[in-house]
Formats: structure tokens, sequence, C-alpha cells
């Protein structure tokens, strides 16, 4: 494939190797370092003059540290004459901050498209971001793909009753999420109003639907310390739920996460590998990984040659 570059930032190389390998392409030479102040320093290896260069790191582990890095690369590349700049970016930062919801509070969401646009990206490509009005925060084209294909795959492949389940979103902000799965399933859905006395602190939940005698799965875009989903799960079990699984984009899993799902009643934790979920894994059996790398080296491939990503909203490549 010529005129391509794919460079990786060093928050998630595994993908970035894996979207490489789909491309049949080698992951640019780049050098990161950090000066003795912590300064983020970055040497683009190789030329990039002319090139359709796609700069891969997603947002998660040491998250500033991340962005940063992400931003001084798109500006080496373009300013070392790169014809195009893509930031494919699997996990969005700071992508729940993305209104004002009190006094004096920030839209982060639109400062990081600010900061993007301004080192030089031409395109961003993005996956499950939290709220679609994110993509109208940049003046730039972004697509924002989903995982929906590979979860719609994974639960008719290795979830035997899938036929007689309830497709369910731990808050009313889902709803849009689980109807669109129900449907494609046939299923029936229901959702959770949540109450919350705080961040990150839940005080109370309503189910709203009928799960009784049936497969329930909660399916949402990211799970942080994992308090809603396990007082979720709890709930669906004690409404008469068989079995509850959990999918997720985005398995942050900060803080707690991991001793809650191991405490929690779920069958499985399903998410993708936007974000590194390896050393999680040892820690918990319950977690499984869903390979999106290609989804997103189809999408490059396609833009690359000047075709529509819209095929992959409904269909996981091969």
């Amino acid at each position: 494939m010529p005129n391509i570059k794919i460079f990786s930032g060093s928050s998630h190389q595994d993908l970035s190797q894996k979207i490489a390998d789909r491309l049949g392409l080698e992951v640019g030479k780049v050098v990161t370092k950090k000066f003795s102040n912590q300064e983020t320093c970055v040497e683009i290896g190789e030329s990039v003059r002319g090139e359709d260069v796609y700069i891969v790191q997603s947002g998660c582990g040491e998250i500033n540290d991340s962005l940063m890095e992400l931003l001084i690369m798109i500006n080496a590349c373009k300013i070392a004459s790169a014809s195009r700049v893509t930031a494919v970016i699997p996990c969005f930062p700071y992508a729940r901050q993305d209104k004002k919801d009190k006094s004096r509070a920030p839209i982060s969401a639109k400062l990081v498209a600010n900061m993007l646009s301004i080192a030089g990206a031409d395109h961003i490509m993005t996956m499950d971001l939290h709220a679609s009005q994110i993509q109208g925060f940049f003046d730039i084209p972004v697509d924002n793909l989903y995982a929906e294909p590979a979860v719609l795959k994974w639960i008719r492949e290795n979830i035997s009753e899938w036929r007689n389940c309830t497709i369910v979103s731990p808050d009313a902000g889902g709803a849009k999420r689980v109807t669109s799965i129900a449907d494609q399933l046939n299923v029936d859905f229901a959702l959770i109003h949540k109450e919350r006395k705080k961040a990150n602190e839940v005080d109370r939940m309503v189910l709203v639907g009928d799960v009784k005698d049936r497969v329930a799965i909660l399916v949402d875009d990211m799970a942080d310390t994992c308090g809603t989903i396990c007082l979720a799960a709890d709930k669906l079990l004690s409404a008469g739920a068989t079995r509850v699984y959990a999918f997720l984009t985005h398995g942050i899993f900060s803080g707690p996460a991991i001793s809650r799902i191991n405490s929690a009643c779920f069958e499985a934790v399903v998410v993708t590998n936007t974000i590194p979920q390896e050393d999680k894994m040892k820690h918990c059996s319950k977690i499984r990984v869903i390979d999106i790398s290609m989804i997103l080296a189809e999408a490059i491939r396609r833009t690359h040659n000047g075709e529509s990503v819209s095929y992959l909203f409904s269909h996981v490549p091969l």
C-alpha cells in the first residue's frame, strides 16, 4: 500500500501492531523520551514527506502524557510535510466532559478537539464516542466508528440463549445504543434509571422493563470504577434474570473496578481492546476481549483509498 505510514504512540502499541499487520505494513519508527523535567520529546525516525500518515494513540494509561505525546507527534508529522495526518484515537480522552452541566464547569472535550486541530490533525478516527455531539466540536472530518457489529457477532457466537435475552442499558443515556442492538437481535430491551448523589456514586436504581427468566445483557460505552454496572447486575439478578453479561466498548477499570467485577454476579464482562486489558485479565477471569483492530484497519484502508467507511457501521470486516 503506497504513500501510507502508520505510527504508534506509547499508550497501546499492541493495537497499533495489529492494525499494521492487517494492512500488511510496518509500524513507523518513533523515539519517545522524557527529559528530566518530565517534558515529552518525540522524534519521527523516517521521512513522511507527501505521505498519508496515521497516528494511533488511545486515551488510556497516563492520559495527559498520552494526549501531549499525540499532539507532538501530529505536529512533528505536519511540519515534516506529511500530505495528511489522521489521529486514530480508539478511546477519546476527556469524552465525559462534553457539556457544561454546572456553573463554571469546563467543556474539556471541546478543548481537546481544539488542541488536536491546532496541532495539525486533518482527520480524526475514533470509536464509540461517549456523546456523538463531540463530532461537532471539530471543524475537520471525524469518523466515529462503532463496536456494535463485533458485539453482535460475539453475542450470537458465545451466548447460546441469545434469542431469549433482554438488552439492558444501565442508564437512560444509553437507550439509543441498546435499542439498536435489540432491534438487530429481535429481542426486548430494558433500561435502568439511576440517581447519583455525586460523581462515581449511585444512590438508587429503578429497572424499567422485564428480565424475568431471561439472560440480561448490559451494554454501555465505557466503565470506569464499575460501581454502576455492578449495582445494575445485582438489580437484574434480583428482578429474575437467569444470567448477566456486560458489554463495554472501553474498559477503563480504574480504582476498585477489578475487585467489584470479581465480587459481582457477571457471567462475563466483555470489552474491546481500545484500551489494553492484559494486566487486568490476569486479576479477573471474567473479562473477555473483542479485538477491534480489523475495524480500525479497514477504516484506515478505506479512508486512504477515498472510500466510505459507513459499511463498517453494520459489518465486521474479515
